[in-house]
């Protein structure tokens, strides 16, 4: 978890400390380290300028999702779901490819079934295997939420830990001093892990240094559908505090290798048919031991042509000819 420090504090040092990613903003060019030898963090802050982040190659693909039993603060508020303004982020900063798992990918099955019924002309070119899938799901919150119905305030006190980084904070958003706090969450597909977890906060003064221009103008979220978020106040204030939370995280993962599926573990296989788990890819010498149809095959990555390097549930590892297996489903 990347502490909380100034939104514009943390712009900057996201811009100099993270390679992958480039931020334009006026105050950082001059300056030496993250620390700021030429320039105090409140002196970025009054020259500054809110960026989203740009990053020179994707991190992977993306969903952006809504947290579940989540309370719909925003509409009181008359704001969209956070996670449009996120896809916003995703898009402008082409740190990761979007995939649609909402209203898009409701209407992409809805045309596959058309496919699959035989009613879309020939050649039309869809069906299965096409779509692509999503490396990390990331989820926009409030760093808690109640019940409050007096409206001024949405949000508590967490006890505990968020996954393994964050630790007790307070707080959520105030409608009546305009402040938020928020996380972002994001879970790799393949192993479930929460790969980071980073909080985002602002304040109503945070709007005095410039964010107003770039970040909210027509060039900016102006023109992106995200309606109150880039014109009302407390609009504004969560829109800081989400780009607080995006660019930590962007920073956080700027050392990843940019192809989570090679990085993960290999898609365990099953046997289709009897076979032996040989001790050389040659398939010299005596076997390991035999294999049984449906039975569970871990590969190493290890191939030479057809024949496959795996480890049964026993730590047994050996050879396999690739035609005997398929992915386990």
């Amino acid at each position: 978890m990347i502490k909380s420090h100034s939104f514009a504090y943390l712009l900057a040092c996201a811009t100099l400390g993270a390679g992958l990613m480039t931020v334009s903003t006026p105050a950082s060019a001059g300056l030496r380290d993250a620390f700021g030898s030429r320039a105090s963090a409140q002196e970025q802050s009054k020259a500054g300028q809110a960026e989203i982040p740009v990053c020179s190659k994707p991190l992977g693909t993306i969903a952006v999702i809504e947290p579940e039993d989540v309370v719909n603060w925003w509409t009181g508020q008359q704001l969209p779901a956070p996670s449009r303004l996120i896809k916003v982020f995703v898009s402008k900063s082409k740190c990761f490819t979007l995939v649609d798992r909402g209203v898009g990918l409701a209407a992409s099955q809805a045309e596959r079934a058309l496919a699959a019924d035989g009613e879309l002309r020939g050649r039309s070119n869809v069906g299965k295997g096409q779509m692509r899938a999503a490396d990390y799901v990331l989820i926009p919150d409030l760093i808690s939420q109640n019940s409050d119905a007096g409206g001024s305030a949405i949000g508590g006190l967490i006890s505990g830990l968020v996954g393994s980084k964050a630790g007790s904070v307070a707080s959520g958003l105030n409608l009546r001093s305009k402040t938020a706090d928020v996380t972002l969450s994001l879970t790799d597909v393949r192993s479930s892990e929460q790969v980071a977890v980073v909080e985002g906060n602002s304040k109503k003064t945070d709007l005095s240094w410039g964010a107003r221009g770039s970040l909210f103008g027509g060039g900016g979220l102006g023109g992106m559908g995200v309606g109150g978020y880039a014109n009302t106040e407390i609009g504004q204030v969560i829109t800081l505090a989400y780009l607080q939370a995006y660019t930590n995280l962007v920073a956080e993962l700027g050392g990843l290798s940019g192809n989570p599926a090679a990085s993960n573990v290999s898609q365990a296989v099953t046997m289709l048919k009897p076979g032996r788990l040989l001790a050389n890819a040659k398939g010299t010498g005596a076997a390991v031991r035999s294999l049984e149809p449906g039975m569970l095959l871990y590969p190493t990555g290890v191939k030479e042509g057809a024949m496959w390097e795996v480890e049964d549930e026993m730590g047994n590892k050996g050879w396999v000819n690739s035609t005997l297996m398929e992915l386990a489903r």
